[in-house]
């Protein structure tokens, strides 16, 4: 199968996880995906949709992290017209209702505040979201990929993370090592980064051996 660009999987431990993730893609599954921040998490998860039934359907990111608490519930499920004072006239629809028939991918789940969590378990478990301002609920096929670079588990046991969401997102879990544990995997990524660069601005750097050396043995 095609890996999207970014993701190239030369090491064994990434062409392992791309060899998971492929094989779950056609299982409607939940999918938690753990790894640092900038290990290539969104990455697995777009792989997925790919090879999913869905991957002609809506690929919808959410980072958990970047939407302030007041709005997520906005902008997650969407808002009925004259909702709320300053409401579109028109309503909103969320990036739940937006994702229909397809995937969305909650990246940083972890840091969804403690009562927005149970909002994500009913969607997970009723397969509905209801818009503010609403007065029923309403259908939503989505497949949800969660990723995060904190440890969930640790998080249940200090009461910062709902156990049934962390059951529930835990069906099938995908680690994504750092670079640093995967260091085969350095040099072409650096060649295909360079040669990206270089034709976005027109240039003609290399890569000499000393600075191949220094990336390789770098503690990313």
């Amino acid at each position: 199968e095609e890996l999207p660009s970014k993701a190239i999987a030369v090491s064994e431990e990434m062409q392992n996880v791309f060899s998971v993730a492929s094989k779950v893609g056609n299982f409607d599954a939940t999918v938690l995906i753990l790894g640092e921040s900038g290990a290539g998490k969104e990455e697995v998860a777009k792989h997925i949709h790919s090879n999913s039934l869905r991957k002609n359907k809506p690929f919808i990111t959410i980072n958990c992290g970047a939407i302030p608490y007041n709005l997520l519930e906005s902008e997650l499920f969407g808002y009925q017209k004259g909702a709320f004072t300053g409401a579109n006239t028109e309503g909103k629809k969320g990036l739940f209702e937006m994702a229909d028939s397809g995937t969305i991918f909650l990246d940083e789940i972890g840091d969804l505040p403690l009562d927005f969590q149970v909002k994500i378990l009913r969607v997970i478990e009723n397969k509905e979201i209801m818009k503010i301002g609403a007065l029923k609920s309403q259908p939503v096929d989505v497949r949800i990929i969660a990723a995060t670079n904190r440890n969930l588990l640790q998080m249940v046991h200090e009461g910062k993370f709902r156990e049934d969401l962390y059951y529930r997102l835990n069906i099938v879990q995908l680690v994504v090592p750092p670079l640093r544990d995967r260091r085969d995997d350095i040099l072409p990524l650096s060649i295909y980064f360079l040669k990206t660069f270089n034709v976005k601005y027109n240039q003609k750097k290399r890569l000499t051996p000393e600075v191949i050396k220094r990336l390789i043995n770098y503690s990313w």
